[in-house]
């Protein structure tokens, strides 16, 4: 498991790079127009993954910046953000990298933010949920971008495979 969860960062690392540059020249007005998903527009979409993947990390590792809403809005710009993302990416890779199967396969607690009653769980399933809630939300991104007329993108875990990360094939 310790080598699908390092695919998956590098992966996750990937995918947001390709959709970071599909976004990067849209008009601040095409970034916030709001295009009906789950948190309105691309910006927020994409502001909910890094702030989610934050809260997640720091209840991983202990570290990290501190969160305390799923819609906080920490970034001004699309540079900002876009930065922040990359710093997650590899922050996420750099763990994964540093994981043993012993702490995979341990608990670990937490409080989450719409309950702080204390939860406890294996750590395996939640870094499988943090991958899954990034593959989740990146697809209403890339649905994003298609209604503002932005060509579709590529971002199946095969094509990754096939392309930069052929050491997993």
């Amino acid at each position: 498991m310790l080598q699908h969860f390092q695919m998956f960062a590098a992966y996750n690392q990937w995918a947001n790079r390709t959709l970071y540059s599909a976004a990067q020249d849209l008009t601040a007005e095409e970034l916030n127009a709001d295009r009906g998903a789950f948190f309105g527009s691309l910006f927020a979409t994409l502001t909910h993954i890094v702030v989610a993947d934050r809260i997640w990390l720091r209840r991983f590792t202990n570290a990290g910046p501190l969160h305390s809403a799923l819609d906080e809005k920490p970034f001004e710009t699309f540079t900002e953000l876009a930065r922040a993302r990359q710093d997650e990416d590899r922050r996420i890779i750099d763990w994964c990298e540093a994981l043993t199967q012993e702490q995979l396969s341990g608990d670990f607690t937490y409080s989450p933010i719409t309950n702080p009653t204390p939860v406890s769980q294996k750590l395996g399933p939640a870094l499988a949920h943090l991958f899954n809630h990034q593959t989740h939300h990146r697809g209403q991104a890339h649905a994003t971008l298609t209604a503002l007329g932005k060509p579709s993108l590529s971002l199946d875990l095969i094509y990754f495979l096939r392309q930069e990360g052929r050491q997993w094939l």
